[in-house]
């Protein structure tokens, strides 16, 4: 496995992580075995980073990667996001990255995943009614104590990212990324990169939306995302096209195609696949076999435009929730 570092103060990691999220539910059910499987083949083929969310599933992601990494907690760094709140029906109420908020989250946390410390902590979403430095003074906190080894941040944008790395050092900031959601290149990217902080990527795939993966389970979330809805998914259909395409002639899967892709973007990013069977995993993991030129990387780029992708990642009122997007919302 090939293995980058989370930034110039973080962990070393394998060049791909294994995002958690979809084993609780959110792409519709899912086979807990399956998910205890992939996770454990996942460790064995050299992945060590697991990045999960106290509101995945209520807590059901914690404790069942708790139950996944028992007697293999050695060989895994755990990230971990809190912050979110839900209703029972699981609809998302806010946010709260209070300090006293911030300590209760950790403490359930480590509970249901059965560790005594979190190797990666951050706020999901940024709290507009907390500074950010009170936050991420809460986490230091944690830290001195032993409950947490390094800060993270998720979907920040560069003005707060350089606010939290003044308090605190940040390690790593979570944000979407893929061929076509590709808004952090603007600011966000040179800012950690300025600052020597690595990204770890999710929504590699847009969700599914690159390798044509249907939203018609019970529960999948996806279904209420504007790019896979109505006339927006049919053109969005048409870019999946060209990106299968391409991929043939590097005898190569769509899903291989854009994880190749994200991780030649720079060293510093972590591309987090949402692979929650083994048979996904494998092949994501063949990613790490394609080589691709700077005239293939540019011919994908051009091939599937991120201009030309019809509706945004989330719907509007989760888009006003995104400090990542709020720069890009002010230069319009």
């Amino acid at each position: 496995m090939i293995t980058r570092r989370l930034g110039s103060s973080g962990p070393t990691v394998s060049a791909i992580g294994l995002g958690c999220m979809g084993m609780s539910g959110v792409y519709g059910p899912a086979d807990e075995n399956e998910s205890v499987a992939t996770i454990h083949e996942a460790i064995e083929r050299g992945i060590n980073l697991l990045d999960t969310g106290d509101f995945y599933g209520m807590g059901h992601n914690e404790m069942l990667i708790g139950r996944a990494i028992q007697g293999r907690r050695d060989r895994v760094l755990l990230s971990v996001k809190f912050g979110a709140m839900r209703e029972p029906t699981g609809a998302w109420v806010g946010v709260d990255a209070r300090p006293a908020a911030v300590k209760n989250f950790c403490s359930y946390t480590l509970r249901r995943l059965g560790v005594e410390y979190i190797d990666i902590y951050r706020p999901a979403r940024i709290d507009p009614n907390v500074p950010i430095e009170d936050t991420v003074g809460a986490i230091a906190e944690l830290v001195k104590a032993g409950y947490v080894r390094h800060i993270g941040l998720s979907e920040a944008g560069a003005d707060t990212i350089r606010r939290a790395h003044a308090v605190h050092p940040i390690v790593d900031v979570q944000l979407e990324y893929s061929l076509v959601s590709r808004g952090i290149e603007s600011e966000i990217l040179p800012a950690v990169s300025e600052l020597g902080i690595a990204v770890t990527a999710y929504g590699i795939f847009s969700r599914g939306l690159l390798t044509a993966s249907g939203t018609d389970a019970p529960g999948d979330f996806r279904a209420h995302l504007p790019r896979f809805m109505g006339e927006n998914l049919a053109k969005n259909q048409e870019l999946v096209a060209a990106l299968r395409s391409i991929a043939a002639e590097h005898n190569a899967t769509p899903v291989q195609l854009a994880t190749a892709w994200v991780l030649a973007q720079g060293n510093n990013i972590v591309p987090l696949p949402g692979s929650r069977r083994r048979e996904q995993l494998r092949d994501v993991l063949g990613a790490l076999d394609l080589k691709l030129s700077s005239q293939d990387l540019h011919r994908i780029a051009e091939a599937v435009p991120a201009s030309q992708v019809a509706g945004t990642r989330y719907d509007a009122r989760q888009m006003n929730m995104l400090d990542s997007e709020r720069a890009a919302k002010a230069a319009n």
